[in-house]
């Protein structure tokens, strides 16, 4: 289990340092398209979905995603609860809005005011 969370971490540090979502898979310099975007104000930076997700669930951010679905940007963050449920929460990337929560026993992730 470590080792998996290790592989699965090591793409998300990048992101965590520059406050950008920088794609494993980024094409020469587009990952500094994003981090501009991020810089701009014109993309919520991942720091701050992380942050709000850290503060109403407890879990483990397994994956996050950038994805552009008819002309939306969302951030897929894929989360593991305490109990090993998987759950995937999808947010406006452009104002940080959380749109869609998926997965099997959300409310046993939920934090308590």
């Amino acid at each position: 289990m470590k080792l998996r969370n290790y592989f699965v971490l090591l793409p998300i540090f990048p992101l965590m340092v520059s406050g950008a979502l920088v794609p494993v898979s980024a094409d020469g310099d587009n990952w500094r398209d994003l981090h501009q975007e991020v810089k701009e104000g014109h993309l919520v930076g991942i720091n701050d979905i992380m942050d709000w997700l850290e503060a109403r669930y407890d879990g483990q951010i397994l994956e996050v995603e950038l994805e552009q679905d008819n002309g939306l940007i969302e951030y897929e963050v894929e989360m593991i609860g305490p109990q090993g449920q998987v759950v995937e929460f999808e947010f406006d990337a452009t104002s940080g809005e959380l749109l869609s929560v998926e997965g099997v026993n959300i409310e046993a992730m939920k934090k308590s005011p």
